[in-house]
């Protein structure tokens, strides 16, 4: 039988290389079905929408019952029956509905993963970055050979592959710990603990960073081919960012023993402001590329020091609803709100313009982050001494 840690890193492996079919093609998919921005928006930001409100429905009932697997299962399994219906029509009203309905049950997985993460790497998490590398190796891995497939056999070859992947996933999903090393609940009358201020501001700080992330989750694969380069281009493009991940990711431990989560944050703020603006004002492929590699902190390392962090703020009980609420805010809302902001300006602003504004989003995030920060006493990483 496989350890726990081999099943969790299959679970990384198979979620993030779905997400390598979906984020860079899917929207591509719709655009060559004749959808507009403002409704290639819409079906992005409908999807998103799930991620605010069911990740908190999942969560409550997975902490509230002690049966993370049962819904994780069942999550998984009805993703699957849903998208099965993007096999049988192309047309936007349809979509629309399957976009809600797979987002429903698709919404929780990403959260239960990462507590998962939290449970079994105990009092090690700041190497969380190795377990989900695995994630970022196969992103890479399909986004480059689905470069070279799709200019082969079209874009619409996706649609059966993501099914395929989710299939996949659900059965990985089965063996899954049924009870994983979870802390014990609280006792009878303790009260629960949250760091409201730190943790309400840095919400609002990832919803913005998220915000600045939905011209390039929503339109980034559809500027490159507006400017004229191929589908195996686009493909190299994603997977320079995700390359540049996986470095930081495997260095999580170093990392984190020389910067604090705050920090780490703080400076994914300002680089992912660079990274727009430079993808707002040049167009030439070598740059491009280049500020693809940003993308190791644009992404990665505010990914990992968010879930560290939200991590440290939530009391024990409820671990997997703080990683739900967490995903909800930044990944569901913000990404909401991205996307159609972005489907709405996109036929009229242009893609230049909507970089400059992601570039502003991610700097109000860090410099309000930088603030609260500022504003607060030095807080210990350590656990509070029980009382």
């Amino acid at each position: 039988m496989p350890s726990s840690s081999v099943i969790l890193r299959s679970q990384y492996f198979v979620y993030f290389g779905i997400l390598g079919l979906y984020l860079p093609y899917f929207n591509l998919y719709c655009y060559h079905l004749g959808f507009t921005g403002s409704q290639i928006g819409m079906l992005s930001g409908l999807r998103s929408a799930a991620l605010v409100v069911f990740p908190f429905v999942w969560g409550a009932l997975a902490d509230r019952f002690r049966r993370r697997k049962s819904i994780y299962l069942l999550c998984n399994a009805m993703a699957c029956v849903a998208w099965t219906g993007y096999l049988f029509t192309t047309d936007f009203g349809p979509m629309l509905v399957l976009a809600v309905v797979y987002g429903m049950f698709y919404a929780p997985l990403i959260s239960f993963l990462e507590a998962y993460a939290m449970d079994l790497l105990g009092e090690d998490k700041k190497a969380y970055g190795h377990v989900r590398v695995w994630g970022s190796v196969s992103f890479i891995l399909i986004v480059t050979a689905l470069g070279h497939l799709i200019g082969r056999y079209g874009i619409g070859l996706i649609v059966p592959l993501i099914l395929a992947g989710a299939l996949l996933q659900t059965l990985f999903a089965i063996a899954l710990p049924t009870a994983p090393s979870v802390r014990p609940p609280a006792i009878k009358g303790e009260a629960v603990r949250v760091n409201w201020p730190r943790a309400i501001v840095f919400l609002c700080c990832g919803f913005l960073m998220l915000v600045s992330h939905g011209t390039y989750y929503g339109f980034f694969s559809i500027h490159l081919e507006n400017l004229g380069l191929p589908p195996i281009y686009i493909g190299i493009a994603w997977a320079v960012a995700v390359l540049s991940e996986i470095v930081v990711m495997i260095n999580s431990n170093r990392l984190f023993a020389r910067a604090s989560f705050e920090s780490v944050l703080l400076a994914s703020f300002f680089v992912a402001a660079l990274r727009w603006l430079l993808l707002a004002f040049f167009q030439s492929p070598a740059i491009i590329l280049g500020s693809q590699i940003l993308h190791a902190f644009s992404y990665g390392t505010f990914h990992m020091a968010s879930i560290l962090y939200m991590d440290r703020l939530t009391p024990g009980p409820a671990k997997t609803l703080g990683q739900a609420a967490n995903n909800a805010i930044t990944y569901g809302l913000g990404l909401m709100i991205g996307f159609m902001v972005n489907g709405a300006l996109f036929d009229q602003w242009g893609v230049q313009n909507l970089f400059i504004l992601s570039g502003i989003l991610a700097l109000v995030g860090g410099t309000l982050f930088r603030w609260h920060q500022r504003s607060l006493p030095d807080e210990k990483e350590a656990p509070a001494k029980p009382q």
